[in-house]
């Protein structure tokens, strides 16, 4: 049967941007949070802080904290541009005198460097190790991991050690899968650079590692002790990898954000442009989305798995055409399609719902639609090792209602699942 989660009314501060922002009210979704629940006491909130001594005395340049709340484990999401300036605010955080810097070879050259020196500013009792990995999905496998794992072995790393995980939605996987095993579990931070580990991937504590048989299928819930948004990494991101994040996006709205929703389809110009106040705006809203599910069900037991619309689809793809031939967030945007089009053959949703989401996602330049090579029985086959099968019932996330709603269930008529992989795929 269906699980959706209860109603969410409660709004949080909006930031203060130079761009149209929707009102802090929540979407019509019924399946959100109650209000007066726990995650109710998610806040943003201006903050200051000392700033580095390389820099003349300014004011913290944190625009945004956001916290995940979960109560003896809770912790922040810094937000703001230059953060990597501000040594403070890593090291209120590290446990313990060694560290360990998890990277890849894109990242490494471009910020190891100035986190390090955020690490050890003023602070020469800490002592910080690298590990440089090659980057790529395809790179997200155990051997992989191992490399991790023989650096913190060689490097004598005891319980009290911090990892760092400096990079996207790979390393973030791979540092915090690492850290939550090492030792059987050691303090671990966040610092991603790009849009979809920012949004999206570092919230949350999810860990993984990919198998050839399917994606994330090896992986914990394993909480970091911060997650640390410099806004100003973007800058270095290419582009396709912008709008990939930008995917992610988007389906977070889809699924419990409806004026989050509209604002994007208003401001998509913006976003690609990578206007400054747009991008914080979309990170700051998605993190608060985010941190409000994860604070009402961690382990994914209903609620949090609304936000994998489009994901059982996606990762199919990503499975089917191999790692890292699509990125995630493409493979998202033609999931969630997918998912749109199942919905509105079930007679869930209008099919102004199914025509908007095409639109915002082809004006966002992502793909709406397969390449050739993915045959139905391929695509089926993929799909049954998917995580959400449960007494061997595939369950999928799908659009109920108005623009906001969203169901988890495997309670549908599996003739739309045939029509919609029909359309989508060669036969």
């Amino acid at each position: 049967m269906a699980a959706t989660a209860s109603s969410f009314l409660a709004a949080a501060s909006a930031s203060c941007v130079a761009i149209s922002t929707p009102s802090p009210s929540r979407s019509s979704c019924p399946h959100l949070l109650r209000a007066n629940s726990p995650a109710t006491s998610l806040r943003s909130r201006l903050v200051s802080a000392a700033a580095p001594a390389m820099q003349p005395p300014v004011e913290s340049r944190v625009s945004t904290v956001v916290d995940v709340d979960l109560g003896d484990r809770s912790y922040p999401i810094y937000i703001g541009p230059g953060l990597l300036d501000e040594p403070d605010l890593l090291q209120r955080h590290v446990i313990g005198k060694r560290l360990l810097v998890v990277t890849n070879t894109t990242v490494a050259p471009l910020y190891l460097e100035k986190v390090t020196w955020a690490l050890t500013h003023d602070n020469p009792n800490v002592s910080v190790e690298s590990v440089i990995l090659p980057d790529g999905e395809k790179y997200k496998v155990m051997d992989t991991l191992m490399k991790v794992f023989h650096k913190a072995v060689e490097a004598r790393l005891d319980r009290r050690c911090t990892f760092v995980a400096l990079g996207g939605g790979v390393i973030g996987d791979m540092c915090g899968l690492a850290a939550s095993a090492f030792l059987r579990g050691v303090n671990f931070i966040q610092i991603p650079t790009s849009l979809m580990a920012q949004m999206d991937s570092s919230v949350g504590g999810k860990t993984a590692i990919n198998h050839p048989l399917g994606k994330n299928l090896i992986g914990t819930f394993y909480q970091p002790q911060c997650v640390l948004i410099d806004t100003e990494t973007l800058n270095t991101l290419p582009d396709r990898e912008l709008v990939s994040g930008i995917g992610e996006v988007v389906k977070l709205a889809l699924v419990r954000d409806a004026p989050f929703f509209e604002w994007q389809e208003k401001n998509m110009t913006a976003l690609l442009a990578r206007e400054p106040s747009a991008l914080t705006y979309a990170i700051k809203r998605s993190c608060e989305n985010k941190a409000e599910v994860v604070a009402q069900d961690e382990k994914e037991n209903g609620l949090r798995a609304t936000l994998n619309l489009g994901h059982t689809f996606g990762h199919a793809i990503e499975t089917g055409f191999g790692h890292g031939e699509w990125l995630h967030g493409e493979a998202v945007a033609t999931g969630t399609v997918m998912a749109a089009d199942m919905s509105y053959r079930l007679g869930w949703i209008h099919e102004s719902i199914k025509k908007r989401t095409i639109d915002i996602l082809e004006q966002a330049k992502l793909p709406v639609a397969l390449p050739k090579g993915m045959t139905v029985e391929k695509f089926k086959n993929i799909m049954a090792l998917d995580k959400k099968i449960a007494d061997g019932l595939l369950r999928l996330v799908l659009l109920k209602g108005p623009l906001g709603g969203c169901v988890f269930t495997g309670d549908y008529d599996r003739k739309a699942l045939d029509e919609t992989l029909r359309a989508f795929c060669d036969n």
